[in-house]
């Protein structure tokens, strides 16, 4: 038996295991790249070994490689050495006590002023000052971290991405020293893992790749069933107990809406415009 159908079996079988759905695997396709990928898991245990500068540097260079909307490159990468400001930061994050002990933080940014800048420097109007320059440069940003992610677990290191950054977006902001039109838009820890993750469910596929036309039927079906085996598999702890009561059952619908329930960054809309952005 070749190694590719060892590998297809795996991944279709690492596959039915996050999504609770057989997923055929061309067994002719290589694999180990994508069970990687299917068997990955966001790590916030780390032992305390340092991570190589060279090799932080040398993976923000692999993220900035990947795809980049019209080839403006609006994303940035802050790493954060400086320890009174690394503390600073860790202060503002209270409900992530392991951001402390991750070796390295990183904070990934968006960036539209180096775009403003090109048309000071060419002398051609910036003709589009509304919500879009806002979204491409979010959508940068996070492709980019996603690319970081995927190019760091690569090489053997554990990474957790930090979106209560947000939390506290204009204080972040003041501490990196971010200027108008460049914003946070998540940390991440990363470090040399110390033990292993458990892979986090996902809905079913039925539910979230369509094929043609968006379709929702069987929705409520398919997160029921998905809440029980999520439950079964990777319970989540009870969420506002004081205000919702304790439920006998506890899947991952319950859990979002109650997360949901409470108001979270209502005042982001206003940092945004406060750095410039028109959100028209």
């Amino acid at each position: 038996m070749s190694s590719e159908i060892t590998e297809a079996r795996a991944l279709a079988e690492a596959l039915e295991h996050r999504f609770g759905e057989r997923v055929e695997v061309p067994e002719e396709v290589p694999c180990e790249a994508l069970l990687r990928l299917a068997t990955r898991a966001s790590n916030r245990r780390y032992r305390p070994d340092p991570v190589d500068p060279r090799l932080v540097r040398t993976l923000a260079a692999c993220a900035l490689s990947a795809p980049t909307k019209s080839d403006l490159q609006q994303a940035d990468i802050v790493i954060v050495q400086d320890r009174p400001l690394r503390q600073s930061i860790e202060a503002l994050l209270p409900g992530n006590p392991w951001v402390a002990k991750a070796p390295v933080l990183l904070v990934f940014c968006g960036n539209n002023r180096r775009q403003r800048r090109l048309h000071d420097l060419r002398g051609h109007p910036f003709a589009n000052d509304h919500f879009d320059p806002f979204f491409n440069a979010s959508v940068d940003a996070a492709i980019v971290l996603s690319a970081f992610v995927l190019a760091a677990e690569s090489v053997g290191l554990a990474t957790c991405p930090i979106s209560a950054i947000r939390d506290h977006a204009a204080e972040v902001s003041r501490l990196l020293a971010l200027p108008d039109h460049v914003f946070p838009v998540a940390g991440l820890g990363m470090g040399w893992p110390d033990g292993t993750a458990p892979v986090s469910p996902r809905l079913p596929l039925s539910v979230t790749v369509h094929t043609d036309r968006y379709d929702e039927s069987g929705l409520d079906q398919a997160i029921a069933a998905y809440d029980a085996r999520r439950e079964a598999i990777r319970p989540h702890q009870q969420r506002d107990v004081e205000r919702f009561g304790t439920a006998a059952t506890y899947g991952w619908s319950e859990d979002k809406a109650r997360q949901y329930a409470t108001p979270q960054r209502p005042d982001f809309g206003a940092f945004v415009r406060g750095k410039g952005f028109r959100l028209d």
